[in-house]
């Protein structure tokens, strides 16, 4: 284990999204670092992601919570984004069913939450277990 409270976010590759989402977990959780685990529109993995994708974010979530201690598990989509390109509402479906997946996984951790990150670049939460 590092010394350092840990979280891990699985977040949108665009880099206006990427401080946002830090400095709200530290705040939010206490946290002294994010491991991030980016791709497009992550969200959008579950309906349209290539074989093997699921997977290869599932193998570097485990990283984050074995080897780092993780207890803190957030997924993040955000306003305008290019690489899943839908509405609000359709982001915030998307997210929910990858909660669904990563709770599945059964991981020793005390958070799994999806996030939205507004026109403003404010982090709105919005599923938490």
């Amino acid at each position: 284990m590092h010394a350092g409270k840990f979280g891990t976010a699985i977040n949108c590759m665009d880099g206006r999204v990427q401080l946002p989402v830090i400095n709200w977990m530290k705040d939010k959780y206490g946290l002294d670092y994010v491991d991030m685990i980016t791709e497009p529109g992550p969200d959008g993995t579950l309906p349209n992601g290539r074989p093997g994708q699921v997977e290869s974010i599932k193998s570097r979530v485990m990283i984050s919570v074995n080897a780092h201690g993780s207890q803190t598990i957030l997924v993040a989509a955000h306003h305008d984004c290019a690489g899943n390109p839908v509405s609000k509402e359709e982001h915030i479906r998307m997210i929910g069913d990858f909660l669904k997946e990563i709770r599945s996984w059964g991981l020793p951790v005390k958070d799994i939450i999806g996030v939205w990150i507004n026109g403003d670049w404010a982090v709105e939460p919005i599923d938490q277990a």
